[in-house]
């Protein structure tokens, strides 16, 4: 039997437990690896070596080593995902790499980036990024009034991408109350089996 996967990430890094999630949807067995940010863990040589742009999330398939949330997404449900969630069909496959996109691009800069500021003390303009977010937001909610997941009726990466910072926009003064399909989505991940949440801080709309 192969070893437990190395994930190196930080509980509240949204990028790693995108990953963390994914491990668990998989029922892969998974060693969390605590990197500490806030002392500069990322940035020391021996993690650099791991990544070279010292960001977490990086894994370590029993030697297969990879950074890059979204692009560790692609290979654990390619490699071990039985087909399930990463279609093979074109057309599906652009939808997903669509959605892909819109977590690295309007993803980070909207939810994610107000979440930087109110939980990490980043020093971004929190009416922009919340505008960004709410702009995102409306899409989204369109969309998911056509399919249940983002790329059609089965979940696939693209939810597993998407679902964190969504999730925990309150945390960064977006509120989710006007998307009731998003957050009928939101649920639909969260009653998936094996579903494994982040930690929530108590900033921005969220209440401990």
């Amino acid at each position: 039997m192969s070893q437990a996967i190395k994930l190196y990430r930080h509980p509240l890094s949204g990028h790693s437990h995108r990953v963390e999630l994914m491990l668990s949807l998989l029922g892969l067995p998974t060693e969390l690896v605590f990197v500490d940010l806030m002392k500069g863990a990322h940035k020391t040589p021996e993690f650099l070596a791991i990544n070279s742009f010292g960001q977490v999330p990086v894994i370590d398939d029993n030697g297969t080593v990879l950074a890059d949330s979204n692009g560790i997404v692609v290979y654990l449900a390619a490699k071990y995902g039985n087909g399930q969630w990463l279609p093979t069909d074109p057309v599906a496959l652009g939808k997903v790499q669509r959605w892909l996109s819109v977590a690295a691009g309007q993803i980070s800069s909207g939810p994610a980036t107000a979440r930087l500021i109110t939980v990490f003390g980043a020093g971004y303009d929190p009416e922009e990024a919340i505008k960004r977010s709410h702009a995102l937001l409306k899409v989204m909610e369109d969309g998911l009034g056509q399919s249940k997941f983002l790329a059609g009726d089965k979940p696939t990466v693209a939810d597993v991408a998407a679902y964190t910072y969504v999730a925990h926009a309150p945390e960064g003064n977006v509120a989710l109350t006007d998307y009731p399909n998003v957050r009928a989505w939101l649920s639909s991940i969260e009653a998936l089996p094996n579903f494994v949440g982040m930690q929530r801080t108590a900033v921005g709309l969220q209440t401990a």
